[in-house]
């Protein structure tokens, strides 16, 4: 809340001051761009999907005045090249690619900034780096654990939403139900591509159709669009059959790596696509992080408590920084 009472919302539209690609030798280049002020608090926004990409609304996050903001497109999505590429593509590449940032601008630490499947590479790069983390801001809470896979693409968030549902499940015949996320991987890796694209709109609309608590025609627009759900659905897809390439339960078991960083988590209540109580579960294994629920707010940044409470929170870290 601002001093009025009032919700905090987006700081003012700006634009990257330095921008370009790193080649990170294993056939990928990543986009990046630096936006704010280039001597202020080095943070870095981690966005979601996996194969979301970066948009010009993350940038307006942070105080652009304190902010010293890298955004960067992670491999196979946005202006990162190739294009919905699986090749040399996992968590534990994603994490190297922001130690390489990292170096490339010669920043000791920063503040790291995850939200949705964000917050899972933001705990992996944090656990696996804690002497580069100030901090941590943290929303929609996705540690890619088998069963929170299970209740969004199987069997849970069917149950609130079956009219979406059927649509998510048309390409897959009926006998290959049983197992979405292996029918729809049969698919997305195709080697016909109409067939990697039907797939595709369906993965990536089920997702755009419910992370408000109220529709929001804008998110499903985007996410119905070819190219953005091509990327979005192969990469997602990719990382979830592979359970993000950790051990199950891995990002809450080794909370006690980070334990000492200041966080802030922030989750809604009525979040379909990232259940609260995974948010809950890291509350609980670090009781000294700040927990914001959000009373009503689905999973979507844009939503109006979800963005008052991330606001408020960088400027929180600012303050004390």
């Amino acid at each position: 809340m601002q001093a009025d009472g009032q919700p905090r919302g987006f700081y003012p539209p700006i634009e990257p001051y330095a921008h370009g690609h790193l080649a990170t030798g294993d056939g990928h280049e990543i986009y990046w761009e630096l936006c704010g002020n280039p001597h202020g608090i080095p943070v870095v926004f981690l966005h979601g999907g996996p194969g979301g990409g970066c948009s010009p609304m993350q940038r307006r996050l942070f105080d652009p005045g304190r902010y010293r903001i890298l955004l960067f497109d992670q491999r196979g999505c946005g202006r990162s090249r190739p294009h919905a590429a699986l090749e040399n593509n996992t968590t534990w590449h994603l994490v190297a690619d922001i130690e390489r940032l990292r170096e490339m601008l010669q920043i000791q630490r920063w503040l790291v900034f995850g939200g949705s499947w964000g917050s899972t590479l933001a705990l992996a790069y944090a656990q696996a780096h804690p002497e580069r983390a100030t901090g941590l801001i943290l929303r929609g809470i996705f540690t890619l654990r088998r069963a929170e896979l299970l209740w969004y693409y199987q069997e849970g968030a069917s149950w609130l939403f079956p009219d979406l549902w059927e649509q998510f499940q048309a390409p897959i015949p009926e006998a290959e139900r049983h197992d979405m996320m292996a029918s729809y991987r049969r698919r997305l890796t195709s080697a016909d591509e109409q067939v990697q694209l039907e797939a595709a709109r369906a993965w990536s609309l089920w997702e755009g159709r419910t992370l408000t608590l109220l529709p929001s025609p804008e998110i499903a627009r985007q996410h119905a669009e070819d190219r953005y759900a091509l990327a979005f659905a192969r990469i997602e897809n990719h990382y979830f059959v592979h359970g993000g390439w950790f051990e199950e339960g891995q990002l809450l078991d080794q909370v006690a790596r980070i334990a000492h960083l200041p966080c802030e988590i922030v989750q809604g209540r009525y979040d379909i696509a990232t259940p609260a109580r995974t948010a809950w579960e890291l509350h609980r294994a670090w009781p000294a992080a700040a927990f914001h629920l959000i009373d009503d707010a689905g999973h979507a940044t844009t939503e109006p408590g979800i963005l008052s409470a991330l606001v408020a929170a960088t400027d929180r870290f600012a303050a004390f920084t």
